[in-house]
């Protein structure tokens, strides 16, 4: 029995050891399949800028980014779609935040200066139409009462002129800035037009604004992205839509499921394949897309399909010329 003690103490040491490198082998593969850099350690700046909507995926891209590379440092500005792609196609940005895809003067502006981009999706939107929470008469509108108090030219300044059934209560209107690809898509959706829009309201790049605006009168309404509905349930409320096929509320699964019209959405980053070439880049962008459900569900959003993953991810296979 004692002859075999120390034998036996030395096969047990042997096997902690292996279990130790198994263990350091273990956790390199994790790393490696996270889509942060394959585990080798990054630095540099990322220029991010862009639409006011997809920012909060981005920072939220960002901080989960920084757990794994904490040498690179994210930025990410709120100059609105139009405002970010004046930077990007400039060369002052890497990656582009949209909340609409480029226009044609935008991709003319890109071209010039000669900036090469893809069209990543990395989340799915909707715009949700909100009151404050004490109007108890509206619940759902339909696009064409929308369109009644939106259109250009349009004097609708009180309820009753929306539905005579609602009260004679005054309607104070917030939406998004004419620099907004919030403001092109609902004008487009509503109106028939991008840029048709009443002006007497008040339009504001920081969605934050129309929430304090909208929850600090009882008449008001206002517009933005979905989020920030989920993040403000106690200061606004949702209203239901209803684009030709009864009323539908804005939620996750309406958005996805493309049963909320005409406000059902998708978002987008721009980034350039020269700053595609640089690796923290490229690892932060591949990471965008891998890890889509952890950050849309922190951002409050609606995470892509799978459709939408498998086109992403070929986009940016295709501007980092890697061929699958």
């Amino acid at each position: 029995m004692h002859a075999r003690g120390p034998r036996a103490f030395r096969l047990a040491a042997v096997a902690v050891a292996l279990a130790i490198v198994a263990a350091a082998c273990g956790g390199d593969d994790e790393s490696t399949g996270s889509g942060a850099g394959g585990g080798e350690k990054l630095s540099g700046v990322i220029r991010i800028d862009g639409s006011s909507t997809v920012a909060p995926l981005s920072e939220a891209a960002a901080e989960q980014f920084r757990k794994e590379q904490s040498g690179v440092q994210v930025t990410v500005g709120t100059s609105g779609t139009g405002g970010g792609f004046e930077k990007f196609c400039n060369g002052e940005t890497d990656i582009s935040d949209a909340s609409r895809p480029i226009k044609e003067k935008e991709i003319a502006a890109c071209k010039a200066k000669g900036i090469t981009y893809e069209e990543v999706s990395v989340a799915n939107d909707g715009l949700s139409v909100v009151v404050n929470p004490q109007n108890t008469w509206a619940k759902c509108l339909t696009v064409e009462q929308m369109k009644k108090i939106w259109e250009p030219g349009s004097k609708v300044s009180s309820w009753n002129q929306v539905d005579p059934s609602f009260p004679n209560e005054k309607l104070t209107l917030f939406g998004a800035g004419t620099d907004s690809g919030t403001f092109d898509y609902f004008t487009e959706a509503i109106n028939g037009k991008e840029g048709a829009s009443r002006t007497d309201y008040s339009a504001t790049e920081d969605d934050n604004v129309t929430v304090k605006g909208v929850s600090g009168s009882k008449g008001a309404m206002g517009y933005f992205g979905l989020s920030y509905l989920n993040e403000n349930q106690s200061k606004v409320k949702g209203l239901e839509i209803n684009g030709g096929k009864g009323c539908v509320a804005p939620t996750e699964q309406t958005v996805q499921d493309g049963t909320y019209k005409p406000l059902g959405r998708p978002l987008f980053i721009y980034p350039t394949a020269a700053a595609l070439k640089r690796p923290e880049v490229k690892a932060f962008v591949e990471f965008y897309i891998n890890q889509n459900k952890a950050i849309t569900d922190q951002a409050k959003f609606v995470s892509l399909t799978q459709q939408q993953l498998t086109e992403a991810k070929q986009k940016v296979d295709r501007l980092t010329g890697v061929t699958g």
